[in-house]
Order: C-alpha cells, then sequence, then structure tokens
C-alpha cells in the first residue's frame, strides 16, 4: 500500500510540473481584463516588465533629483543618532548652523549616488522567470518592490558606497563630521561614538530608494492616472 501511495504521488509531481508553463498561462489569461475581453499571457508578461520599467525610473528621477531625499519627509536621511542624541545640547554651544550643514551633505551625497541605479533595475527587471512573473502579478501591494530588494540590494549597496563617499569627501562632510564630533566630545559630561558615514548613509540611502519604488509601484496598481501607456491600462484596468 505504502509503495502504491508513493507511486501515485512521484506520478502527480511529475505530471503537475509538466503542466506549470501552461497553469501560469491560463492565470495569466484571466488575471485582469481590459473591458470583457481578457489580455493574452504575452501582453500580460510585457505589461508587467513596462510597469516595472516605469516604477523605477520615476522612484529613481524623484530621490536623484535636487532635495529628492533632503526634502523628502518619507526618505529624507537624518543625523546618524549618536549626533543626533547631542544635537540639542552641541546647539546651546552654537554648533547649530553646523548640524544642518552636515544633515543636507549627508542627503545630497545619496542624491547624487541614486542616479546610477537604473541600469541594476533594468537588468532585474530582465531576469524575471515565470514564477516571478506569477508571484508580483499576484502578490501584496508592494510585491514588486521586494521582489527588487532581492534583486538588487547587494549590487547597489556596493555601488553607491564608493559614489557616497566620493560625494561626501568633495564636500568636506567627513571632516565636517570630525569637526562636530571633536567639539561635542569636548562638552562636560557629553560622550559620542563615531558612526561609519559611508556605510550609515548607504543604507538610509537603499531604503529611501526601495520606499519610493514601492511608492510608485502602488500608485501603478490603484491609480488609473499613473498608468501612462496603453499597455499599462490593459494590463492593470483601463481606469477602471
Amino acid at each position: 500500500m505504502r509503495k502504491l501511495t508513493t507511486c501515485l504521488f512521484l506520478l502527480t509531481f511529475f505530471v503537475t510540473l509538466s503542466t506549470i508553463d501552461a497553469q501560469f498561462e491560463d492565470l495569466l489569461k484571466t488575471f485582469i481584463k481590459s473591458g470583457s475581453s481578457s489580455i493574452s499571457p504575452e501582453k500580460a508578461a510585457q505589461g508587467l516588465k513596462e510597469a516595472l520599467e516605469v516604477g523605477t525610473n520615476n522612484a529613481v528621477g524623484l530621490v536623484s533629483a535636487l532635495d529628492g531625499y533632503y526634502k523628502n519627509d518619507l526618505i529624507k536621511i537624518p543625523l546618524p543618532d549618536d549626533v543626533r542624541n547631542v544635537e540639542k545640547i552641541a546647539k546651546k554651544f552654537g554648533l547649530g548652523k553646523k548640524f544642518d550643514e552636515f544633515e543636507e551633505s549627508l542627503n545630497r551625497a545619496a542624491e547624487k549616488a541614486a542616479k546610477s541605479a537604473t541600469p541594476i533595475f533594468l537588468d532585474a527587471i530582465k531576469s524575471i522567470t515565470f514564477s516571478d512573473a506569477l508571484k508580483i502579478l499576484n502578490g501584496r501591494e508592494n510585491e514588486a518592490t521586494l521582489f527588487f530588494q532581492g534583486k538588487t540590494e547587494s549590487a547597489l549597496a556596493a555601488l553607491f558606497k564608493p559614489i557616497i563617499k566620493e560625494a561626501m569627501d568633495n564636500v568636506g562632510v567627513t571632516k565636517l563630521y570630525k569637526n562636530i564630533t571633536g567639539k561635542i566630545s569636548k562638552i562636560p559630561f557629553v560622550s559620542i561614538k563615531f558612526t561609519d558615514l559611508d556605510q550609515y548613509v548607504t543604507n538610509k540611502a537603499l531604503d529611501g530608494l526601495y520606499k519610493m519604488i514601492a511608492e510608485e509601484e502602488k500608485k501603478i496598481r490603484k491609480d488609473p492616472a499613473a498608468r501612462i501607456s496603453d499597455i499599462l491600462k490593459d494590463v492593470f484596468g483601463g481606469g477602471k
């Protein structure tokens, strides 16, 4: 009896494997309709990739513009905790302007690094498999963002960090940081630990970028006005 059960299980398993593509095609055909007719799986896949390109291009454009981080409350990079924790005390000693300059410089470095992100996202889009597409289409409102984060985070971190380091060196951020922390350390009864600024800004820049991609993904899924081409209107609903 056990052998028979095992054989039946294996038979079912291999039959399932052989029909995965067909099942995926059927799901795509019935996933989203434009009007009364179903779109083709080819058009659905094309629409998905176009949606991802639109979303990532919009997000990268937003964060890499002047004040893309600095004046966006969703993703603005704050002072490191070690500096922020003593900011009020330090401002009493005339260091307020330096804190403001320091925070702005961190955000400017992130804006500069973000400009280089697009090619890595495009490579990730090209790598999408059937199972990836199915998961994204039927997933949560940030499913594509999670896919991107898994596929691109390591590459973007490696790309961003040297750009951020160079940008901060060029505008004297590291020097300013040492100046601030040096003066803080002279204030009685106040101690401060040094943060790895390059890593800190890199991490915050990536967090902000993925957050903005998630916002763009949400718009394309839910907001008809965000679907800027006919194919996006077909795949994600033509204004309905």
